[in-house]
């Protein structure tokens, strides 16, 4: 897809803790410069990955505001923002779009199950009218956050293009991390046409994505794997992307095969030689030293030498 506004690779980017669990905003603007100059295009801060509904709303304003405080440039940086409240929803967004964010990712208010079509669309009717108006072209864009699995809440495609008509050039796109690429497909049918960014966050669905007009990924594993989604994207379609593929969905299939932020990041602990890296929020924990000896096998049979560390 040409002109996505985050077309490529997006890192749904750890968060860094200290000691006592306060986030480390040192550290992760270190390792957003790293992916940066690895082959991320894009850095999708405060999402699942970084543990974006372990934090208070206080800290996530903080979180934001530190990263461009440090240096990361704004216009790459695509925040996690969704909440199960309209109003904690509101005071993100706007936050966001007075530090200059292209973008921002919402998740569906996901506490109660089973909402109605018209209660969703109520829901972010609320939430735009209230944070941007109903102003078509607003320069901060709304990417909604399919993920079934952990909100148990669908944008099914008949709300996505109720949505649309509504707020047109304001739902730019979705992420679907629902790991069904029938789905996925579905999206970029019903819409890629029109510019509608479609995301996945399965890094082994990126090729396959890029083929049918999709837009990139929106994924964990680009924490380490970003210069291998890099090499996918920039060559999609043809036999060196398909080659870069096979490796990218190896080291999916490695990263997974523990629980995926704690060995995320006693992977990047590894590579930086920073052990604070380990420190999670529970209910999070730490992987064992039998769960990293396993992770860390994986890994290293993908064959992948990361590059060198911030």
């Amino acid at each position: 897809m040409k002109n996505a506004l985050f077309g490529g690779v997006n890192v749904a980017v750890l968060t860094p803790m200290d000691a006592d669990l306060t986030p480390d905003l040192d550290r992760m603007a270190a390792h957003c410069r790293w992916l940066l100059a690895n082959g991320a295009n894009g850095l999708g801060i405060l999402g699942t990955t970084g543990e974006a509904n372990s934090l208070g709303i206080s800290e996530r304003l903080a979180l934001m505001e530190g990263i461009v405080a440090r240096g990361i440039p704004v216009s790459r940086l695509l925040p996690g923002l969704g909440t199960t409240a309209i109003t904690d929803t509101v005071l993100l967004l706007r936050r966001a779009a007075e530090l200059g964010c292209r973008g921002a990712l919402l998740l569906p208010p996901f506490f109660y199950k089973n909402p109605s079509e018209d209660g969703l669309f109520a829901y972010f009717s609320a939430v735009i009218d209230r944070a941007l108006g109903r102003r078509a072209g607003t320069e901060l864009a709304i990417y909604l956050y399919h993920f079934p699995a952990q909100s148990a809440v669908p944008f099914t495609v008949p709300l996505i293009a109720r949505l649309r008509a509504a707020f047109p050039g304001v739902i730019r796109g979705i992420k679907d991390s629902s790991g069904d690429f029938a789905n996925t497909r579905a999206y970029v049918d019903h819409f890629a046409a029109d510019g509608f960014e479609v995301y996945c966050g399965d890094d082994g669905a990126l090729h396959d994505l890029l083929t049918i007009g999709g837009a990139g990924s929106i994924s964990a594993a680009s924490n380490v794997s970003s210069a291998i989604n890099a090499e996918v994207y920039a060559h999609a379609g043809t036999a060196r992307a398909e080659t870069a593929q096979a490796r990218l969905s190896l080291i999916r299939k490695a990263v997974t095969s523990a629980p995926l932020i704690p060995g995320l990041k006693s992977l990047v602990a590894r590579h930086s030689g920073d052990a604070a890296w380990t420190h999670i929020r529970p209910p999070h924990l730490p992987l064992t030293p039998a769960q990293e000896a396993a992770l860390f096998a994986a890994f290293d049979a993908c064959g992948f030498a990361l590059p060198a560390a911030a």
